[in-house]
């Protein structure tokens, strides 16, 4: 009877850890879709994002952490590309995203001319001060300036010879202040609810560059999200003695700013947090995470080890030192202890057109959330 009970309980519990990686794959495909346009600063798509994870929240049943509103309202300047992206060189129109992209920083431009060769990869226009580099691969990031120069990168396979002539129409708007939120809930805890266990990610990525190229950002961040929104609707149905909290950052593809608004004006004492764990880039795992600050905080990251070679959940937790690379780094400066945790292998889409829910394998997705079961009930004890 014992047996068909152990196995009754198994199998329930595959079913809803399936159920999870169902939803997770459903949540990350929402998040990156069209619809959301990047999460970034164009088409409302960092917006619509904050609104659907605040729906999530609200659905699961946790509280906001500032009493009132799941959303910390904050602002900062940014570079956008909200409407004409056309580049030809050498006669050939180029695609955006795939064959070039406009360096951030860059102001809008409509010109045609030749080229003056620099050296090996770069070529000009001085008089118009338009720049083009070659390169092997694209990767697009966000600028919170603007710059007195239109720049252009070009993948090296998408013309033949040098870059010689050029005609283009390029369409910028600097916002100098770009309105976006954190969102932050929290799910009380039932026996110590001044002591907080800390889950972070952040929603916002690109956006796009002009009216019909996005990058999608499925596994920078939205599988970040989706794991955090698994851990928040976990916990507010089962509440711990600590309370659990969930913050899920904007701005911080434009240099880790919600994070640092959070920690400036934080809603929950940071004195109070017994640890914090950030998400970014979950996606994959064949070859298992990386815990940064695992140098920091020996203890935690044995404690890490030692549940992981107990029940065999990833191949190979690697152990990396305090870095400025995510959203954990404003929390360390202010002696919160933390980790950043990032799978590693699979799929190399970065930053780039290419990061699709489709190629996403969430490889690990099911036993990383298993250990982070682990470890926060271990770090309660």
């Amino acid at each position: 009877m014992r047996k068909y009970f152990l196995i009754l309980f198994l199998s329930i519990a595959g079913s809803a850890f399936s159920q999870d990686l169902h939803n997770a794959r459903k949540t990350v495909n929402q998040l990156a879709s069209k619809a959301l346009w990047g999460r970034g600063y164009t088409n409302n798509g960092m917006a619509k994002a904050a609104d659907f994870i605040c729906s999530a929240f609200k659905a699961y049943g946790l509280s906001p952490m500032s009493g009132a509103d799941f959303k910390q309202p904050f602002s900062f300047p940014v570079n956008t590309f909200p409407g004409k992206m056309l580049v030809t060189i050498n006669g050939k129109k180029l695609s955006p995203g795939k064959d070039y992209i406009v360096m951030p920083q860059s102001i809008g431009k409509t010109a045609k001319g030749k080229f003056v060769q620099k050296d090996s990869v770069t070529f000009a226009d001085t008089d118009q001060r338009i720049i083009t580099v070659l390169k092997d691969k694209l990767t697009w990031s966000v600028a919170p300036q603007q710059d007195d120069f239109t720049g252009i990168e070009i993948n090296k396979n998408a013309i033949k010879g040098i870059p010689l002539n050029f005609q283009i129409n390029i369409e910028n708007a600097f916002i100098p202040e770009f309105n976006t939120s954190n969102v932050c809930g929290i799910v009380k805890g039932t026996t110590k609810p001044d002591s907080l266990l800390v889950i972070t990610a952040h929603y916002d990525h690109l956006g796009g560059m002009g009216s019909k190229t996005y990058f999608p950002g499925a596994n920078d961040n939205a599988s970040g999200i989706s794991f955090l929104l698994s851990l928040a609707k976990y916990y507010a149905a089962n509440p711990q003695p600590y309370t659990m909290a969930f913050i899920c950052f904007a701005g911080e593809e434009a240099g880790l700013l919600g994070s640092k608004y959070f920690t400036d004006h934080p809603l929950v004492p940071l004195q109070k947090i017994r640890f914090l764990v950030n998400v970014d880039m979950v996606g994959t795992g064949e070859t298992g995470i990386t815990v940064v600050n695992a140098t920091i905080h020996p203890k935690e990251f044995s404690l890490l080890n030692q549940l992981n070679d107990k029940s065999k959940y990833l191949p190979k937790i690697n152990s990396r030192g305090k870095a400025a690379n995510s959203d954990h780094y404003f929390f360390t400066e202010k002696n919160v202890p933390a980790f950043f945790i990032y799978t590693t292998g699979g799929i190399s889409a970065y930053h780039d057109i290419y990061d699709r829910p489709k190629t996403l394998p969430l490889t690990e997705y099911q036993d990383l959330f298993k250990l982070f079961i682990d470890f926060n009930a271990a770090l309660m004890k």
